[in-house]
């Protein structure tokens, strides 16, 4: 419980012995005081020297006590006040109660029942906040749909995530199948403003090209054979929410150029309509693909990864943050165990350690769908390392494993290309890009500059 120092409360009486006679009462009790003679005073104060508490007379000389509670509410919803009202002053104490007051006391009051109305008042505030708290942390855990992670490197995609999720901006995220890109995408429409609209995801490598006109920008009756009534496209079934491109390098190129058209615009024109649609989305995209290096190739169009890129997200590998596999294992045992209806199992210390070193290619996903297995055929409510599947040890490069292309390549472009993964993975933390190469700070250094990086 909050101790009464932690406490500061402002008395603000325009009676200077009244008010010296509070303040000495409430300093031996071990608050923290402050004091002002009128209203104008304890808001100048107030505002430079914030308190927990304002204890305020009604009769104040301007402003009464009343309108200074009023002020403060407007400005500072949180602050806690109680309002010392005349000698059977009823009407005075409703008004200080409806107009946000936490408590009154009529005058004349003793000193007893002064501080235990302060107390009470300086707890309520104490616990009103510490419930605050929990739902917002309760809140923004419903809200980051299942995305587990204390690694220095999630807490800082759900930093982003926050931040960015209260915006309209365009994000792309990258990184290998599995991280849980889709699961971000999520993220950032729950904690938006479009949180109670659609949100839609389309896989791009799932539609066929022949039909992928149709489904995303939709189709009248008639535009083509067996279109026989109005077809409603993804991006106008997501109006006003949130549609997740996962997959976009799939996306053929003369839809990459429609959706740029969208993207710029805000419109789109149904196959077989010349009548343009204003519709307001929020596009979420996403790839396990180098995007650039399909640019390079012919395969994407520059110009829409530029718009789409206005925001990256990099989603880390789940062997760059190992610290959060017994986090997930215990999230996903209880997840399996919740949906078939089974005992959650034990994963003993010899379990774990198997789970820990294994160097996880398909990352969050194949990790989750291992764990379910293991809860599933669990006996005696203990999961054996029997049942374990082979996994694949941690892959370390050591000499001799990488085996050069009969036909030779380009080092200098591999060393550049090598350089700037790094940088990406990283985010630009050049310490983290030097430890991730094996390279010392120095020379990491010396072939950015060689590469002019």
């Amino acid at each position: 419980m909050q101790t009464k120092k932690k406490n500061r409360i402002l008395v603000v009486e325009d009676e200077a012995d009244q008010r010296d006679i509070v303040e000495q009462i409430i300093t031996d009790a071990g608050y923290s005081v402050v004091t002002a003679e009128d209203a104008e005073s304890a808001l100048k104060l107030q505002q430079l020297q914030p308190v927990d508490l304002v204890f305020s007379d009604w009769k104040l000389p301007g402003m009464d006590g009343l309108q200074l509670l009023e002020k403060l509410r407007e400005l500072y919803p949180e602050l806690a006040f109680v309002m010392a009202t005349g000698h059977g002053s009823i009407d005075h104490a409703i008004s200080a109660i409806r107009a946000g007051a936490d408590d009154y006391l009529s005058k004349p009051y003793k000193r007893q029942t002064l501080l235990f109305t302060l107390e009470k008042v300086c707890q309520s505030k104490h616990l009103k906040s510490e419930n605050k708290q929990l739902r917002k942390a309760l809140t923004e855990q419903s809200n980051l749909v299942d995305m587990v992670g204390r690694a220095p490197s999630m807490q800082k995609m759900f930093r982003k995530i926050e931040k960015l999720a209260v915006t309209n901006a365009t994000v792309l995220i990258s990184g290998e199948s599995g991280t849980g890109k889709e699961l971000a995408a999520r993220a950032l429409h729950k904690l938006s403003k479009r949180s109670e609209k659609p949100f839609i995801a389309v896989n791009c490598a799932a539609i066929p090209e022949t039909l992928a006109d149709a489904e995303f920008f939709g189709a009248e009756k008639g535009a083509y054979t067996g279109a026989d009534r109005l077809k409603i496209g993804k991006f106008e079934a997501s109006d006003n929410g949130t549609i997740f491109l996962d997959e976009i390098g799939e996306l053929p190129l003369l839809l990459q150029a429609k959706l740029l058209r969208l993207l710029q615009e805000g419109t789109l024109t149904r196959l077989g309509s010349n009548e343009e649609k204003k519709i307001n989305i929020r596009v979420i995209a996403a790839s396990n693909r180098n995007l650039e290096e399909e640019i390079k190739v012919g395969q994407f169009r520059e110009d829409l990864y530029f718009r789409l890129n206005v925001v990256p997200l990099v989603m880390p590998p789940l062997r760059e943050r190992t610290e959060d596999i017994p986090a997930l294992v215990n999230h996903f045992a209880n997840s399996a165990a919740t949906n078939h209806g089974v005992t959650r199992p034990e994963f003993p210390k010899d379990v774990m350690h198997i789970l820990l070193n294994n160097y996880w290619s398909g990352n969050v996903r194949e990790l989750g769908n291992i764990v379910e297995r293991l809860v599933l055929f669990a006996e005696d409510c203990i999961v054996s390392v029997k049942d374990v599947p082979v996994l694949t040890a941690a892959k370390t490069l050591t000499d001799g494993q990488f085996q050069l292309p009969l036909e030779g390549f380009s080092w200098e472009a591999h060393e550049r290309d090598c350089l700037n993964q790094a940088l990406e993975l990283t985010e630009n933390n050049r310490a983290q890009a030097a430890r991730l190469l094996d390279l010392s700070y120095k020379a990491f250094l010396y072939r950015l500059e060689k590469h002019g990086l």
